[in-house]
């Protein structure tokens, strides 16, 4: 008897309706069953119920034209050819305008299109010397052809958009598709979500006929309700993941870390500044976590330049009064030695003892107080014996699977995550669920002030001056781009390009360059260089982003800015203004586009990291800040609705009522959910 269970494996093949063609094509590219396909969900949605029939329009907005061909031609350009068909509106009322259909590298599409055919075309028309292009277009033969008929998949709806791989079309997924949802069933697979889900906002609706919406909605209103819901049920499996992390790493038990103020006394006494009001109570929640016997997992976030190195060092002074040991992991060589650096000036003059352990460097006695490096540190016994704390800065540069391993080189050590990125409340929620958070709001008063300007790349000489004078007054600058070389598939600016000349722009004042591909010895050299002022402008990628501190510099030139993200921009702003003077950031963009001036103006109006977050994530969703490099989970299918606060609270609820019900998802109702979780329930369990 056939059930839900076997259709969903079967075979492509065996779907009514399905070319071998389009069988064999997907097979080339991994899919080869139904749920091969279910599973492939749409990224975004046309809405191809309007035609237009009169008339053809530019203006960037593509949409639906019915039309008839009144004339071919295929074009050649040395070897290479091209074929374009002349079209009119095939409607009553057309007013005569003729719009060319152009497939680049294509000619023998002249064995598939005629004159006298009429055509559903779909796509973005643009002007150029008088005539009217769509290049490329969406197409479906309504009257004429072989392949007359099928527009019931591919235009008249709202048409499912798929995320494409290797040689496949969007009209062979979209058809697949199509025949697979109409071979399923109205119940084709078990709900993941509690069944107390069914009510409110999502009354009536079910995992199967949410998947079937999704793939192909009658209307706007059931397919946001579908994603919402799928959305919700990915958010779910996420928090059971996580919630059950928490609860593990409590369940191992800790040690109490109660410091007795002897080191804490001296360290604040020394210190330039007091603590802001955020850091105080940042610091107070942390040393909360450390008296208790159960281990600290707790996120120290804030804005670049809030100060939270002081908060991390009073932190691993405390671990240290309680008798244990501390150490600092750091993503790259260049922030592991300035930390050590900064730990080096502040501590021992306290008598605390400091080592750094990098790739390349090894300094200071394997039995010091406090162990600050990279990666290194997690293959060193001796430096992580008997830790009784673990900061880790810059914890989306690392993941789980290594929080986890240096976490079991000590016995269930208290743990503090660092980052500078300020985290919107919904991805805290998400990347970082299984941590408590702090957060500091709040930048030190002895900060400069950083002026932010948005101006065209043609500026370049007038701002060569400013920087020019900027140096001559002591300052330093630095000068980012978006690529290390030139590249042909992409239009933007390289930093050993822009190191040549910037170097005779700013002569006779130095010039140096850090980018990503330079040895670590190699980086360290210029970053020292510079650090000590013997280079006066930094030529750079974004290697910088994160972590450099160098005081004096006042002048960020960031080339290309359109290219990057919201947030990014705020981090590589944040390598300004970190000493009391005033401090310059220009965003250089290549043309004067109004939406890239109106998307970027933020940064010119706030210098507030969390609201800047926010912003990103309504604009571009959160990218790659999900991606599993970075949180140790697959990214998220839905991960722009995470900037929808009630949904991922909702999930959390779910998920927490869910395991407190049954803790270890044992009863059959939850046979789903195993699959789902499959949680790791040690450390060394997540590195095999």
């Amino acid at each position: 008897m056939e059930t839900s269970e076997t259709i969903l494996h079967q075979s492509l093949a065996e779907v009514p309706g399905l070319t071998s063609r389009i069988v064999k094509m997907l097979a080339k590219e991994g899919m080869l069953t139904v749920m091969d396909v279910v599973g492939l969900l749409p990224f975004r949605h046309e809405d191809r119920r309007r035609k237009e029939t009169a008339a053809f329009h530019t203006g960037g907005i593509p949409g639906s034209h019915a039309v008839k061909v009144v004339k071919t031609q295929v074009r050649f350009f040395g070897r290479a050819g091209s074929f374009e068909a002349i079209v009119e509106h095939s409607g009553v009322g057309g007013l005569g305008q003729q719009l060319t259909l152009r497939w680049w590298n294509m000619p023998f599409m002249s064995k598939t299109i005629a004159i006298d055919m009429e055509l559903i075309v779909y796509g973005r028309i643009k002007e150029f010397k008088g005539r009217l292009f769509m290049d490329h277009p969406e197409y479906e033969v309504i009257k004429g052809g072989e392949e007359e008929g099928g527009a019931s998949i591919h235009n008249d709806r709202i048409v499912p958009v798929y995320p494409l791989r290797g040689g496949l079309a969007q009209k062979a997924v979209r058809t697949a598709s199509w025949h697979v949802m109409e071979r399923l069933g109205d119940r084709f697979t078990a709900d993941i979500l509690p069944p107390t889900t069914g009510k409110g906002e999502f009354a009536g609706l079910h995992r199967s006929r949410a998947l079937h919406t999704v793939h192909f909605p009658a209307n706007e209103e059931e397919l946001n309700q579908s994603r919402r819901y799928l959305a919700l049920e990915e958010f779910y499996g996420y928090q059971l993941r996580v919630v059950r992390r928490r609860r593990r790493v409590h369940e191992a038990g800790g040690r109490s870390h109660r410091g007795d103020g002897s080191f804490l006394g001296a360290f604040f006494k020394e210190l330039p500044f007091e603590l802001t009001a955020a850091q105080s109570r940042s610091l107070r929640e942390i040393q909360a976590d450390m008296a208790s016997a159960l281990p600290m997992n707790r996120l120290l976030h804030g804005d670049v330049g809030s100060g939270k190195t002081v908060v991390a060092l009073a932190a691993m002074l405390t671990a240290l009064e309680s008798g244990s040991r501390a150490a600092l992991m750091a993503p790259t060589q260049i922030l592991a030695e300035q930390h050590y650096l900064t730990a080096q000036k502040w501590l021992e003059p306290l008598g605390v003892t400091v080592s750094l352990k990098t790739g390349t460097l090894k300094t200071g006695a394997e039995s010091a107080q406090i162990s600050i490096g990279t990666h290194a540190l997690l293959h060193d016994r001796g430096c992580m014996s008997d830790v009784g704390l673990v900061v880790i800065d810059e914890q989306h540069k690392f993941g789980v699977v290594q929080r986890a391993r240096l976490i079991e080189k000590g016995r269930t050590p208290d743990v503090l995550v660092m980052t500078a990125t300020p985290i919107p409340r919904t991805l805290s929620l998400t990347i970082y669920g299984d941590l408590d958070v702090s957060t500091i709001d709040e930048r030190p008063k002895s900060r400069g002030k950083v002026i932010t300007k948005v101006r065209l790349q043609k500026k370049m000489a007038e701002a060569a001056g400013f920087l020019a004078e900027q140096i001559a007054s002591g300052r330093q600058g630095y000068l980012v781009f978006p690529l290390i070389e030139d590249s042909e598939k992409v239009d933007a600016a390289a930093a050993k390009k822009g190191f040549a000349e910037w170097s005779k722009l700013l002569a006779p004042h130095t010039v140096g360059l850090l980018h990503g591909k330079m040895s670590a010895v190699e980086k360290e050299s210029v970053m020292r260089d510079f650090r000590e002022g013997r280079i006066h402008a930094l030529v750079s990628t974004t290697v910088v982003e994160v972590g450099v501190d160098v005081p004096n510099a006042t002048v960020m030139y960031i080339h290309n800015a359109e290219r990057f993200g919201l947030a990014q921009l705020h981090q590589l702003r944040g390598r300004i203004g970190r000493g009391s003077h005033t401090s310059y950031c220009v965003l250089f963009v290549k043309d004067d586009d109004e939406e890239v001036r109106e998307r970027l103006a933020i940064l010119e109006e706030t210098d507030d990291g969390f609201q800047i977050a926010e912003e990103d994530l309504k604009r571009r969703g959160p990218g790659d800040i999900l991606g599993r490099a970075q949180s140790g989970e697959a990214p998220l299918q839905f991960a722009e609705l995470l900037a929808d606060t009630r949904l991922v609270r909702l999930a959390r609820q779910l998920a927490e009522r869910t395991l407190n019900a049954d803790p270890e998802l044992k009863e059959p109702r939850h046979a789903p959910l195993r699959k789902l979780v499959q949680e790791i329930d040690s450390p060394q369990a997540m590195l095999q």
